[in-house]
């Protein structure tokens, strides 16, 4: 929200109480206490006027330290909050006549107590950014009658921006407004399915606000240079999250919001989907999946949308009889040609729907203030929505998604969860406005939940569409309706970059658009970009999105991107067990990877899957692309051709291509396997060297076990200290000459024969074929 007209003036009815200066300070364990006066205390007569603000802070880990800015403490404290973690550690709080500092690791926060006022982070040494004089205020819209706590921080010269959630404009978020409210708006306008209230900065620091429901973002727009957010509550807090680098930043967020956790192998295979509203029965289904294996394309997951329920019975969770009438026989037949189950859900009860008067009778229905069920018409006739906040409400959805599980489901997709409305009452008695955001939290919580009793830790996953601050420890999320175009394409990258850049690890998004059906060109464009992401759906609205139905050279280009992932699994499962150990995610603005190349802060059109793999998508029928390439010699993958960097490269790819370069000094594990995402990775593995100095060694893990790669001259030397490693080079190790013209060293390691250890992806899981 803006509150200013133009530098000097307030806007018509809007009025400002900002801290000037510190009255006293309490130093606890660990926290500060100030209280500041908004005007001068010149003597005691100016003690008898207010607004008095409190300002505390303190540190629920290390490098973090959190501010609250309190105007009335009177105010009802009503849910939901964020759960949020905390460490045992020792942060240090005092002060002088100077100033109060409390210090968290090597993260300090400073408040001037002479002077002007100021509210300094400094870490090593540095200044990362101020609350300055009418930085921090009580904004007042005399006409509206609402109350506003906001908070401006200092920006740089050359900072920028990034995160928020899944936003589709620019990936550089300075110079524009955004409201935390989620929305089913698709990926064309500023609206978001996935809002979180969390930005990163190329400067050295994140800032997390601790407020659920709607926060407004003005990011270097109403004050150029400073970041500003407010919120219509008495009290507002938020987290400096000291990085110094991206990567550092998400770790710490992470290690506060929540990690994501690591979805099983399978997931990462090649998903195929009925559509939205077109025909489907068990015939249908099983001609697309016969026709994947008949044309060699591996296939992981099925996909039931909308109508496997009857219409104006969404949810009902009960298959449509009159298309499906023996659902437990067909799911069998189906699982028996080697295929996972998916199935489409969402919150909200339609009023033909069966359990609609199971629900209100139970009161596990979202209901107005006058008790009645809330209802409306858009989307389903009658809809309700279920009441999340209620323990019991939970239980009772959750036992209806376990009959689907006991029939042979296998996951679920859980759509929807954005449009949540504020004239209500929740059962926990939850602020509506904060609620608003959070329903999508509590909603995939409760499913993921369900999936992880019945499915087990390892094999829980989900395919979600909304999403908010700490969503991410409930993965998949995929990037929403997007249209059969280069443009919405696009559009998607970039949701899926900054939404990355916000603490999420796996992202995916419709191959060939949702809305409309791509030309074969664009479908084989999107093809590679799809299979190149962390997971991989084919899907659409009112067109099948089987590959034959373009042309036969889609099918090639399927065929060919999906075994290059499924080989490439030894590689990207490290990857995602990063994004779940560290919060780092699979897919990388390329930002994260390289802070410090400024040709890299506003690149949206390409990006690192894992730590060594550039990809830029290409957006034209004709294939012309072009690209950044950073400091260093990287090699095409797919050729072996050779780029230097830093500089702009651009190319022209037949749909059997795609920029995919190795990183200079980077060793990637190529799998022995291309049929299946669920395999012994160890197994017959081969190790590819690109760009690797003679005499440099490159530590990696593979399936869980870390070895060590050195070259020596022309070949490569493997080893691993690890005495119970699947390696059969424990003595001495394991060496190879580089084959000529790959434009790599590599080296092929064969275990000894074993079992597959416990977290690891086991043989003979997943398709047969």
């Amino acid at each position: 929200m803006k509150f200013t007209d133009g530098y000097w003036l307030l806007r018509e009815g809007v009025s400002a109480a900002h801290p000037v200066e510190v009255l006293d300070v309490t130093a606890g364990q660990g926290t500060l206490e100030i209280h500041a006066p908004t005007q001068p205390i010149r003597h005691r007569g100016d003690l008898l006027k207010g607004p008095v603000v409190t300002i505390s802070a303190h540190a629920p880990m290390p490098d973090v330290i959190g501010v609250t800015f309190t105007h009335f403490e009177g105010e009802e404290p009503r849910g939901p909050r964020f759960e949020l973690g905390h460490e045992e550690f020792a942060a240090h709080a005092g002060y002088d006549e100077e100033s109060a500092t409390l210090t968290s690791g090597a993260l300090s926060v400073r408040v001037a107590r002479s002077g002007p006022w100021h509210v300094d982070f400094l870490a090593d040494g540095r200044t990362l950014t101020t609350s300055g004089p009418k930085g921090m205020g009580i904004m007042r819209d005399t006409a509206g009658g609402g109350h506003y706590l906001r908070e401006q921080l200092d920006l740089g010269v050359g900072t920028h921006v990034f995160g928020l959630g899944e936003r589709f404009g620019p990936l550089v978020k300075n110079g524009q407004v955004v409201d935390m409210w989620n929305a089913d708006g698709g990926t064309a306008t500023e609206q978001a399915y996935k809002n979180v209230p969390f930005y990163l900065t190329d400067a050295g620091y994140g800032v997390f606000v601790d407020h659920p429901g709607r926060v407004s973002f003005e990011v270097g727009s109403e004050a150029v240079s400073r970041v500003q957010f407010s919120a219509e509550t008495q009290q507002l807090t938020y987290y400096v999250v000291y990085g110094p680098t991206p990567k550092e930043i998400l770790r710490k967020y992470t290690a506060l919001t929540g990690r994501p956790a690591l979805p099983p192998a399978w997931s990462f295979g090649l998903w195929l989907s009925t559509s939205f509203t077109t025909s489907y029965d068990e015939t249908t289904v099983s001609s697309f999946i016969d026709g994947m294996k008949e044309r060699e394309l591996p296939l992981s997951v099925f996909h039931f949308d909308c109508f496997w329920m009857r219409e104006f019975n969404w949810c009902d969770f009960e298959w449509d009889p009159r298309v499906f009438p023996d659902p437990r026989g067909m799911l069998a037949r189906l699982k028996e040609r080697g295929v996972r189950i998916c199935v489409w859900i969402n919150p909200y009860i339609a009023q033909r729907s069966p359990l609609f008067a199971e629900g209100k009778e139970l009161g596990h229905l979202l209901r107005r203030p006058d008790g009645g069920v809330w209802q409306w018409d858009l989307w389903q006739p009658g809809m309700a929505l279920v009441d999340f906040t209620g323990p019991a409400a939970r239980d009772w959805y959750a036992s209806k998604l376990a009959a689907l599980l006991d029939q042979g489901v296998d996951c679920f997709k859980t759509d929807f969860g954005e449009r949540v409305p504020v004239d209500v009452a929740y059962a926990d008695g939850a602020d509506p406005e904060r609620m608003h955001n959070y329903y999508s939290y509590l909603y995939n919580r409760t499913v993921f939940d369900v999936l992880r009793k019945h499915r087990g830790e390892e094999e829980a996953v989900v395919f979600a569409r909304s999403a908010t601050a700490g969503s991410q420890q409930f993965p998949v999320h995929w990037g929403g309706d997007c249209e059969a175009t280069y443009e919405s394409m696009a559009e998607s990258l970039r949701g899926g970059l900054s939404l990355g850049l916000s603490g999420f690890g796996y992202w995916s998004h419709d191959i060939g658009g949702f809305e409309g059906t791509p030309t074969p060109a664009l479908f084989k464009r999107w093809i590679a970009f799809g299979l190149l992401s962390s997971h991989s759906r084919l899907h659409g609205s009112s067109s099948y999105r089987v590959p034959w139905l373009f042309d036969e050279e889609a099918v090639d280009v399927l065929r060919l991107f999906t075994r290059l992932k499924l080989r490439l699994m030894p590689y990207l499962y490290e990857a995602a067990r990063t994004a779940h150990t560290e919060g780092v995610p699979m897919m990388r603005a390329m930002v994260l990877e390289f802070p410090d190349d400024p040709g890299c802060a506003h690149l949206e059109r390409q990006y690192m899957l894992g730590p060594d793999l550039l990809v830029a998508p290409v957006f034209s029928d004709e294939g012309e692309v072009s690209y950044y390439v950073p400091e260093g010699t990287w090699t095409h993958f797919l050729t072996g051709r050779r780029e230097t960097g830093p500089r702009w490269v651009r190319e022209r790819h037949g749909f059997l291509s795609v920029p995919l370069l190795v990183r200079p000094g980077a060793v990637v594990p190529v799998g022995a396997v291309d049929d299946r995402p669920d395999y012994p990775y160890a197994d017959g593995v081969t190790l590819h060297a690109y760009a690797l100095e003679r005499g440099a060694q490159v530590t990696l893990s593979v399936a869980g076990t870390a070895f060590t790669v050195v070259r020596e001259g022309d070949t490569l030397r493997a080893s691993s200290s690890d005495p119970s490693a699947p390696w059969a080079l424990a003595a001495g190790g394991r060496t190879a000459r580089a084959a000529a013209g790959t434009g790599f060293l590599s080296l092929e390691l064969e275990p000894e024969a074993r079992e597959p250890r416990a977290g690891e992806p086991g043989r003979g899981r997943g398709p047969a074929w």
